[in-house]
C-alpha cells in the first residue's frame, strides 16, 4: 500500500515533535515512540495499492500548487480500532479542493474496494497525529490538552510524499 502525505513546514514539525515528546513523558501513547526513520508529522491525505503513472502524473500536479498555508482547530480524538490523539486542521476551500484532487487520482486508478472509506472526501477529517494505541479509550478522562504545546501558526503544507508500507520506502513527489 502507498500513502499520499503532506509533510509541515520545519516550525510547525519542531512544535508537533515537541507535543509527542510530552506526551511521551507523560507516559501517553505518543508519535514520539515510533522510532522509524520514516516517522515525521505529517497529514495523510489517502493510500493506495500502487503510484500508477495516472496517479502521479496527478500528484505532480498537486504537488506544483504547495506550499499550501493551513490552521489548527483544536485538539481533536478519534476512537476507531484504535485510540488516537491529533490536532485537527480546518478544512477550507483550498485543501478540501487539493485533497479532492489525490482522492480523484487514486479512485480513477485503483481497483474497486482498495481504498480506506475515511479518506474519501465527504468523510476524511483532516488532523496530524500526536498519539496512538490499540488501547480503547487511552485518552478519553485525561487532561492531555494541557501538556501540550499552543498548536504551531501559521502552517504550510510543503511536501508531498508517498510512503510504500510494504518496503518501507519514502518517495517526494514532485
Amino acid at each position: 500500500m502507498r500513502t499520499i502525505e503532506l509533510l509541515l513546514d520545519g516550525a510547525a514539525d519542531l512544535v508537533v515533535r515537541d507535543a509527542w515528546r510530552r506526551l511521551a513523558e507523560a507516559g501517553l501513547p505518543s508519535q514520539a515512540r515510533h522510532r522509524s526513520p520514516t516517522n515525521s508529522p505529517h497529514l495523510t491525505l489517502a493510500a493506495c495499492p500502487e503510484l500508477t503513472a495516472a496517479i502521479r502524473w496527478e500528484l505532480a500536479g498537486v504537488a506544483a500548487t504547495l506550499p499550501l498555508p493551513v490552521r489548527f482547530t483544536g485538539v481533536v480524538r478519534f476512537e476507531r480500532p484504535t485510540s488516537v490523539l491529533a490536532w485537527a486542521l480546518e478544512l477550507d476551500a483550498a485543501l478540501a479542493g487539493l485533497h479532492e484532487r489525490v482522492w480523484d487520482a487514486v479512485v480513477s486508478d485503483s481497483p474497486p474496494g482498495t481504498l480506506n472509506p475515511l479518506h474519501a472526501p465527504a468523510r476524511w477529517s483532516p488532523h496530524i497525529t500526536l498519539g496512538r494505541t490499540r488501547r480503547a479509550g487511552a485518552f478519553a478522562g485525561r487532561r492531555v490538552a494541557a501538556l501540550l504545546p499552543a498548536p504551531p501558526a501559521p502552517v504550510w503544507l510543503t511536501t508531498l510524499r508517498s510512503y510504500d508500507t510494504g518496503t518501507g520506502a519514502l518517495e517526494v513527489i514532485e
